[in-house]
């Protein structure tokens, strides 16, 4: 009997539609999964008369992969995959080598990657991204890890991922954990554009009066442009459509306003701190999720703490698209694939990754939740300049930015006026209005770290550090 050319460990949704994906595209596979009655059910259901097999333990899952060996863990993050690491490593030889599929932490990949890579494994941590209906069809891939590590299994890598016309949406991201980087800061640009859509959405009900099918209609206009044409756009004009079929009425206002989060974007948040990158679009979104799962307070917060009356202000006609929105939402899109892009280049600094710039964005392009038109903006703009220190610097988004500011600051206004939070749009707004300002009030901070605790200080005019006895 021959042996099957992948692994995989873990059927979940994702493991299920990755196999059923390198099925497709001719690759035999074996699969294991912790209980064997979920194996015996995938292989008697969707698995049925492929080329897949299943392994009731470990010792026969390994014995069916042709070497060397490669594997695909698809489990949950953290003691997890280094539990399923600790079980599969005695039977693992010289060559072969271990994909790690899931949402890791990239620090833990890079302790991974070293300790199998002493032992003459191989280990890639891979982001996969593009959901159930990606995973299957085509997702877009990040995988770190040495690049001899990645070249033997990059042509079932290419095969299984995305295709755009410029390439498979695949490549060798970097050494040590840079992959699962990448993939963390993916996910805390998705944070923000999720954030910026429920906020343009927030506003059109609000202040505008319009039900789902008229916000539907916007988002589908909005989705017929350059700057906003993508994935998530196209998903909540469906969900705004979308009727309740218990009793009617659009579905989404049936569902509890607290959205979860499974740390990705805490983890974006956490990076872009220790490294000095600026990334206030991103945390804002966080920030929104975690005020929404503090429902109960807000509940009791709302009968206290008095509230001005909504005031309508100018959002736009619906027949164009509501353009006043729809420039707020086009920057602040904008603003959050800048601060994720700006983090990485900083972080490829830090951890010599060596981040190829327009490469990620090249693979961004198709499978994954955040694929849009405007990625191939960003692609010619680091292909124009590897080292463009910010997105906002190239030509064609400085020109987005200094036509649609105006019609941003004006929403952010009314909406303050009344009383409408919308966090990543006057996140935003504070960004652009800082980064193009060339002399900000820190130095007054400055001053006051000095006087209370002698931290020093910098002058504009003369050249050294300064101490002054301030009182």
């Amino acid at each position: 009997m021959s042996k099957a050319h992948f692994g995989l460990i873990g059927l979940g949704v994702m493991g299920e539609n990755l196999v059923l994906n390198a099925e497709r595209n001719g690759f035999s596979s074996v699969v294991f999964n912790r209980t064997y009655s979920k194996t015996q059910e995938f292989l008697n259901g969707r698995g049925a008369g492929k080329s897949i097999t299943g392994a009731r333990d470990l010792q026969e899952f390994v014995d069916k992969l042709e070497r060397p060996r490669r594997i695909l863990m698809m489990i949950k993050a953290g003691p997890s995959t280094d539990a399923v690491i600790d079980q599969i490593s005695p039977y693992l030889l010289e060559g072969d080598l271990l994909i790690d599929g899931g949402n890791s932490e990239f620090r833990d990949t890079e302790r991974r990657v070293s300790s199998l890579e002493s032992k003459s494994f191989g280990y890639i941590g891979m982001g996969v991204s593009g959901g159930a209906k990606g995973a299957l069809e085509g997702p877009s891939m990040m995988p770190g890890g040495t690049k001899a590590s990645y070249e033997a299994v990059e042509s079932l890598l290419c095969k299984m991922a995305a295709q755009v016309e410029d390439g498979p949406c695949v490549t060798y991201i970097g050494p040590g954990g840079s992959g699962h980087f990448v993939k963390t800061v993916h996910n805390g640009i998705e944070y923000g554009i999720e954030q910026i859509l429920a906020e343009a959405y927030d506003l059109m009900k609000r202040v505008a009066g319009m039900n789902g099918d008229e916000i539907s209609n916007v988002f589908e206009f909005w989705n017929k442009t350059e700057e906003l044409c993508s994935y998530l756009v196209e998903i909540t004009a469906a969900c705004m459509r979308q009727k309740d079929e218990i009793n009617g009425g659009d579905l989404v206002e049936k569902i509890m306003d607290k959205a979860g989060q499974k740390g990705t974007g805490l983890w974006t948040v956490i990076s872009a701190l220790e490294l000095g990158a600026s990334v206030p679009t991103i945390y804002a979104s966080l920030n929104g999720r975690v005020m929404s799962s503090m429902k109960s307070q807000r509940i009791n917060a709302e009968k206290i703490l008095s509230r001005p009356l909504i005031k309508p202000f100018d959002l736009g006609s619906k027949s164009d698209g509501m353009s006043p929105l729809m420039d707020a939402v086009i920057l602040a899109t904008i603003a959050s694939y800048a601060q994720g892009m700006e983090l990485m280049r900083i972080a490829s600094d830090e951890y010599n990754y060596n981040l190829n710039m327009p490469s990620i964005a090249q693979i961004w392009k198709g499978g994954c939740i955040i694929r849009s038109r405007l990625l191939r903006r960003i692609q010619n703009a680091f292909d124009n300049d590897p080292r463009l220190p910010n997105l906002l610097l190239d030509p064609w988004f400085a020109e987005q930015v200094n036509r649609r500011l105006p019609n941003l600051t004006k929403v952010v206004a009314g909406a303050a006026n009344a009383g409408i939070p919308i966090p990543c749009l006057s996140s935003t707004l504070d960004y652009i209005n800082s980064y193009r300002t060339s002399r900000l009030p820190q130095n007054l901070v400055q001053a006051m770290r000095d006087c209370f605790g002698s931290h020093t200080y910098e002058r504009v005019d003369i050249k050294g550090t300064f101490h002054t006895d301030w009182i």
